[in-house]
């Protein structure tokens, strides 16, 4: 039975484990103990341990045979040492796992002034937390080219689901751009992500990325628009880019700098993916569906 490891066990990993299950024997990285007995009754056998203490994490040595990152990178600094400990833990086991996927994200592209863009182009992030998954990347790419391990990394944008929309945002009336400064934004659901995560254990090349992102093609406003009409809530109020400045925090409009049209062909090509949600409209109608039965 092949054994899974995953790392960063938060929304998208509980996600995946019913659909590895029962095939595989799946472990999974907590940092709360207090949260071990919701995932072994889910399935999965809890391994305590901390990304930050690397001491914690030698039972990691040869216990997976794929592993599945999903932790995100340290909150500041320069580089992803959390990344750095779990490498060096898997390596000293007699074994080395035989594949690895990284999710990271599509903030890696930086600013593209709206260009349509794929797995080509140049990374060039522009946030520190970006920057953070370049250090990543690319640790890992040399990692596993270093040992045999075949590395997929999947580039993920704003993750939504049913409990993870903008509704609050919208409720406190939180301003959005005008249409002349608005960005285009990428979007992928949770269960999509999941899947991709499936897909890629079976289908994932060596050093190889993949834009884990849906069909939409919307800019940011107009989906908070979307948002709102679905769930009978006022639109988000239009500011300029400089007007937005004064009332917004430098992280809120972090997200409002940069602008990206991604393609996704290798995901449908080469992971063989077919979304459930293809755009964030049946992504929004399923939330609204739920909301009413519930």
């Amino acid at each position: 039975m092949q054994k899974i490891l995953i790392v960063g066990s938060g929304d998208v990993a509980r996600r995946t484990l019913s659909h590895l299950l029962p095939h595989a024997r799946v472990f999974a990285l907590l940092r709360d103990a207090g949260r071990a007995a919701s995932w072994r009754t889910a399935g999965a056998t809890p391994v305590i341990a901390d990304l930050d203490d690397r001491r914690s994490l030698d039972r990691l040595a040869g216990l997976a045979d794929v592993v599945l990152h999903l932790a995100p990178p340290p909150g500041d600094g320069q580089r992803d040492t959390r990344t750095r400990h779990l490498l060096a833990a898997l390596g000293k086991g007699k074994s080395l796992p035989r594949s690895l996927i990284y999710v990271s994200t599509t903030g890696v592209y930086g600013d593209c002034a709206g260009a349509a863009i794929d797995e080509t182009r140049k990374l060039k992030p522009e946030s520190a937390r970006a920057g953070r998954r370049v250090d990543a990347e690319r640790m890992l790419r040399a990692w596993g080219a270093r040992n045999g391990v075949a590395v997929s990394i999947l580039r993920a944008p704003g993750i939504y689901a049913a409990d993870r929309l903008p509704v609050e945002r919208l409720q406190r009336g939180t301003p959005a751009l005008v249409e002349a400064d608005d960005v285009f934004t990428n979007h992928i659901h949770a269960d999509d992500l999941a899947a991709a995560c499936l897909a890629a254990i079976r289908y994932g090349q060596a050093n190889r990325a993949y834009n884990v992102v849906d069909d939409s093609d919307l800019k940011m406003a107009d989906y908070f628009d979307r948002v709102a009409d679905a769930f009978g809530l006022p639109r988000a109020p239009r500011l300029s880019r400089s007007e937005a400045g004064k009332v917004l925090s430098p992280v809120q409009m972090s997200f409002m700098r940069e602008s990206r049209r991604i393609g996704n062909r290798r995901l449908k090509n080469e992971l063989k993916l077919k979304l459930a949600y293809p755009t964030v409209i049946e992504g929004i109608a399923s939330a609204r569906r739920n909301a009413c039965s519930s």
